[in-house]
């Protein structure tokens, strides 16, 4: 029977990470388990900075974006040596159950973990939704709201101008992002990773947009997808002979008051991950299937191929024009 469990949240920060955080804690306290919280992920599982929480803890953090807890970048973790030492922290402390929430470097932590005897579930915090075993990770929906909001804000000075802009997303070369952004907003052309543009394209993008009647034209693109997206805007520049404008949202996209789509999916998943732990289950991950929330083993979800937006971009791309 789980006596004790233990929480870290890994990798980016995600809006909703909160949320799951206080569903874990408050469904194991409605089961009698006492509940901990790692500071600064794997790194903090590493030192050993690991603190008690109880209800009156968490009441305030529902709404809060990022994670209240931290958040590290430790790749020295992949070191068995380091995982050991973890383990032996969890273990002075009587802790044999971990909650982790992240990408999937998070998973393959907690996969590891589990192989030392840990009892590991993952849920799925990203806002790249990158995570193949899952429709939708915890900070998708929020990311996906900043985007659009931005876009529109964007669009506004562009038009006042007679300007292209060039609105660069995160999404670390995964698409989903880009692609339901540039549904939901009014953008001319959504650049994919496997289709780059060149400064010719945009300026047959721009003149189309033209004879739309359009005041600017606004070109939606996914991070890595151009080494310099200042420097692409000057090339469509001096293509165009119109003045361009390249925005990168960065950091923007992580912050913020979770929507309440994060918060319910956070708040499904961290009741979940406790009810599998009680169940005696290990080394699993939680995801959001077809509107129903399941559990895979952590090794088969890592395996499983990613959703191609490709074809789908090049009919809304279609659509657009």
């Amino acid at each position: 029977m789980i006596k004790k469990i233990a929480i870290l949240t890994s990798g980016g920060d995600a809006p909703g990470m909160n949320a799951a955080i206080r569903a874990i804690v408050k469904s194991a306290h409605c089961n009698n388990i006492e509940t901990y919280v790692v500071k600064q992920g794997y790194l903090g599982l590493y030192k050993g900075d690991i603190v008690k929480v109880n209800n009156d803890d968490i009441e305030h953090i529902l709404n809060l974006g990022g994670t209240f807890i931290f958040s590290a970048r430790f790749p020295e973790f992949k070191d068995i040596a380091n995982r050991k030492i973890a383990k032996k922290n969890l273990d002075k402390l009587g802790i044999d159950a971990l909650v982790v929430i992240g990408g999937d470097g998070s998973y393959k932590g907690a996969q590891k973990l589990s192989e030392l005897g840990i009892n590991s579930i993952a849920l799925p915090g990203t806002i790249d939704n990158d995570i193949a075993s899952t429709d939708f990770t915890i900070g998708f929906f929020t990311a996906w709201n900043t985007i659009v909001n931005s876009i529109a804000q964007i669009r506004d000075t562009m038009n006042s101008h007679h300007r292209i802009g060039i609105v660069e997303v995160m999404g670390n070369k995964c698409q989903d992002l880009s692609f339901f952004s540039g549904i939901s907003s009014d953008v001319d052309y959504t650049a994919m990773p496997d289709e780059v543009l060149t400064a010719k394209d945009v300026a047959r993008i721009y003149e189309i947009s033209k004879k739309n009647k359009k005041n600017s034209c606004l070109i939606l693109v996914t991070e890595k997808t151009y080494k310099n997206i200042h420097e692409f805007a000057s090339k469509i520049e001096k293509e165009t002979k119109v003045v361009t404008r390249a925005t990168s949202l960065g950091h923007i996209q992580r912050g913020g008051m979770p929507v309440p789509m994060d918060k319910y999916i956070a708040t499904m998943m961290g009741n979940k991950a406790v009810e599998l732990l009680i169940a005696g289950k290990s080394s699993r991950c939680i995801g959001i299937v077809n509107n129903k929330f399941v559990d895979y083993d952590i090794e088969r979800a890592l395996d499983q191929p990613r959703t191609n937006r490709t074809e789908m971009v090049r009919i809304i791309n279609k659509i657009n024009r």
